[in-house]
């Protein structure tokens, strides 16, 4: 395994976990606010539900977020990898950063 490969599979991890933890804030967040749809256990219904609660603001992009963290399991493919990277740095590193000054500002 040459250099690139393990740096571009760290990338692709930390994606993994961002997101993951993400969603999950979102989840337990709308059940503090008495949402009843958390009570599901799926990314897409907890998405949809932040949306129309106000805590996302781009319910596209997540998806989009939502669709690359399922092309995870296919990250051995390099083009693949390198897709969810490239997505990351382009437009969910601000989304990660958007949820969070939401959530500090607005659902503490």
């Amino acid at each position: 395994m040459n250099d690139d490969t393990v740096i571009l599979t760290g990338l692709v991890g930390l994606y993994e976990i961002c997101f993951e933890q993400s969603w999950k804030m979102m989840k337990e967040i709308l059940s503090m606010h008495g949402y009843e749809a958390s009570a599901t256990g799926s990314p897409k219904i907890i998405l949809k539900t932040a949306y129309q609660a106000g805590m996302i603001k781009d319910e596209e992009l997540w998806l989009r977020a939502l669709q690359e963290h399922n092309n995870v399991a296919h990250s051995y493919n390099e083009d693949i990898a390198l897709e969810i990277v490239s997505q990351a740095k382009e437009s969910f590193y601000a989304m990660f950063c958007n949820l969070k000054n939401e959530i500090d500002a607005n659902w503490l």
